[in-house]
């Protein structure tokens, strides 16, 4: 089967950024929804018209991935509004309740980058925000999408290319 929207493709793959270095492998096939949320845009237009065994090697400029960053999307908030077991890589959605920086976007997910005795520093910046990616991706199967599929405009769950924040190096992403 040809891969085009909508149906759903399994794939593998290995993720770096511009410089090569690693920064993720899906070495289990998992399963996406083409025509819908769960893929970048850029890698769905890849992927059409390819069919199962095929290998893609992609190169992603921030603004075909995750955006470039936004320095206004750092603030700093009160060491107090946070719960007391609070850690560098911990995501929080919106800003605690009292905080104190405003115009700051209510639905963003913000990562504690920096923990001190008086405030934490939060980005709302996706991990992977500027930055350039290469993206090596097998096609291991290619299906029909069902009714509920179609729908929903994913396969379920949450996909591994939107990801909310990133852990500790070395960590998967997914």
């Amino acid at each position: 089967m040809i891969i085009t929207p909508p149906c759903v493709v399994s794939l593998t793959w290995t993720l770096t950024d511009g410089q090569n270095r690693p920064i993720d492998a899906l070495e289990q096939p998992v399963e996406f929804f083409v025509g819908g949320e769960d893929l970048l845009a850029k890698v769905e237009e890849a992927l059409a018209g390819h069919q199962i065994g095929d290998e893609l090697q992609l190169h992603l400029e921030p603004e075909h991935a995750f955006g470039d960053y936004q320095p206004e999307l750092v603030c700093f908030e009160a060491r107090s509004l946070f719960p007391e077991q609070l850690e560098a890589g911990m995501s929080f959605e919106g800003l605690p309740v009292g905080h104190a920086t405003p115009d700051m976007p209510a639905d963003t997910i913000y990562t504690v980058t920096e923990v001190y005795p008086s405030h934490v520093v939060l980005d709302g910046n996706h991990p992977l925000a500027g930055m350039s990616l290469r993206l090596q991706i097998v096609v291991r199967d290619v299906r029909e999408a069902s009714a509920e599929e179609i729908e929903a405009r994913s396969v379920g769950g949450d996909s591994p290319l939107s990801v909310v924040a990133g852990g500790s190096p070395g960590t998967a992403l997914h």
